[in-house]
């Protein structure tokens, strides 16, 4: 997903805005808006109701929440008078016959979620809790956009408006899990050579950063009787999103140790921390603020503030021990990598690398955290891996900490150098919003984009409004619902039956 980190033009030269969306494009625009703007608030209602996040050892083709997420849209679908065809992990629900196609790409699982965090169930769509805001999980990533694209396609097809490029909408079913089944099918079938991914934000991202995964694994080694160390440390809760909650357990904690702690917390702005005793226990939980990963600079890491809390000492060389070590050691509260050996660089259009503890988890070897890293371009692959692997070294040998396992995956940056239909796109977002200096933005996430061909994202969400998807407090506004519907009705108009 998205994160803006420069608007500023990378390949492209200056954009004129002197024309403005057809007639035909503006009215059906506004007629979408005024004819089915409940008609979209209700289809996102059903679609909310599903819990299509990915379960570990079931099968997405046996997901009976995916199964039945899909027969809600081929029901939709139906009902509009769209044709829907189920490609298993993948449905396409299209408009027209042309030859020439134009492609809208989304997705319809989610991601894991808390639901005690809510003030209603996250799989019911919240219209109540605050006025103006429609609440629950996938509203913003990527149920909302599913039905609003749904209803910019009535409406055309409503206006009976000839298309000379079919309209293809494309819902996948494990963008948030396994990438594996989408890229089976673009290689074993033909795609719209346009296309549009309604995933990210606008005004029209061009180029996304690499997702990446540095995983270690601390060994538990004894401590001493008697001695004050770390008997647990936890927090996060998926690896894409900037953990909310963390805790830590300290044996043999005095009294003074304990007021240190909480006279330090008054300091951790955005913080909030619960102190509880059993015994000679000291019990300390951490509560930050959750955020998609790509965007760590709009969430409070807990898992960084409260290892930083604990930082005035090295602790003993457990496996929580040493893992808040290396926390405090080579990743701070910083965002950008800037104490992890020399991994740190940016780029002067995408911004930036980002380096998150984003999860530990518990395992036969020890405590593994993750690491979740947003790469621009700028670096290898293989020197990034060989400056992390350094960085790991010489922290293990001058820390006597033995880290029982690491793994480390580095993906690709994302950069679309052709689209064709990108002064459309801006064209339409600068009439609708109002904003006449638009220009293509790089985003820290990544979206399914990099798969088709001459593609690029377009929404949903407004650039500097702080994103949701991702957090325990997901919503879109109603205001944004509606000038989507907008705007994605004006772009299909303009690329599918005003062709360039």
């Amino acid at each position: 997903m998205r994160t803006p980190l420069a608007i500023v033009p990378l390949l492209y030269s200056a954009i004129s805005f002197a024309s403005t969306p057809s007639e035909m494009a503006q009215s059906t625009a506004n007629y979408a808006v005024n004819t089915y703007s409940q008609a979209m608030v209700d289809s996102l209602r059903e679609l909310v109701r599903y819990n299509t996040v990915a379960v570990d050892g079931i099968s997405g083709l046996d997901n009976p929440a995916h199964i039945g997420f899909k027969a809600e849209l081929a029901k939709q679908a139906q009902a509009l008078g769209l044709d829907f065809t189920d490609h298993g992990y993948l449905v396409v629900i299209g408009l027209g016959d042309a030859k020439e196609r134009f492609g809208i790409i989304t997705h319809g699982d989610i991601q894991p979620v808390d639901p005690s965090k809510w003030a209603k169930s996250p799989f019911y769509l919240d219209e109540t809790s605050e006025p103006g805001r429609l609440i629950g999980r996938g509203t913003e990533d990527d149920k909302g956009p599913i039905s609003t694209a749904l209803y910019a396609m009535k409406a055309i097809k409503d206006k009976g408006i000839v298309l000379n490029r079919r309209i293809e909408l494309y819902v996948y079913m494990a963008e948030e899990s396994d990438w594996g089944p989408l890229q089976a099918y673009v290689k074993e079938n033909s795609l719209p050579e346009l296309n549009i991914t309604i995933d990210a934000e606008y005004p029209v991202v061009t180029a996304e950063k690499g997702y990446g995964t540095i995983s270690l694994t601390f060994a538990n080694t004894p401590i001493k009787d008697g001695q004050m160390a770390l008997s647990e440390f936890s927090g996060g809760f998926f690896g894409s999103q900037i953990p909310e909650d963390a805790v830590a357990v300290i044996q043999d904690a005095s009294t003074d140790f304990e007021a240190l702690l909480k006279s330090k917390a008054t300091q951790h702005i955005g913080m909030q921390y619960q102190f509880s005793r059993d015994g000679d226990k000291l019990r300390v939980r951490a509560k930050g603020k959750s955020a998609h990963s790509s965007k760590p600079q709009e969430g409070v890491n807990a898992i960084s503030y409260l290892a930083a809390l604990l930082g005035d000492r090295l602790w003993p060389n457990n496996s929580a021990g040493a893992l808040v070590n290396f926390v405090n050691s080579q990743l701070g509260t910083g965002l950008y990598g800037k104490q992890f050996g020399e991994i740190a660089y940016s780029d002067n259009f995408m911004g930036p690398m980002t380096v998150s503890p984003t999860v530990i988890k518990t395992s036969d070897q020890g405590l593994q955290l993750n690491i979740n890293i947003r790469r621009p371009v700028g670096k290898t692959a293989e020197q990034l891996e060989q400056q992390i692997n350094q960085a790991v070294d010489n922290w293990q040998s001058q820390n006597n900490a033995i880290i029982a396992d690491r793994n480390i995956y580095i993906g690709e940056p994302f950069v679309q150098t052709s689209a064709p239909h990108i002064d459309t796109l801006l064209r339409v977002f600068s009439h609708f919003t109002g904003i006449k200096d638009a220009k293509p933005i790089a985003i820290g996430g990544g979206t399914n984009s990099r798969l088709f061909p001459n593609a690029v994202s377009f929404g949903p969400s407004m650039p500097g409004v702080e994103y949701t998807g991702h957090s325990e407090h997901e919503f879109i506004s109603m205001e944004q619902f509606l000038l989507n519907l907008k705007m994605y009705t004006a772009v299909m108009v303009e690329i599918a039956a005003n062709p360039q």
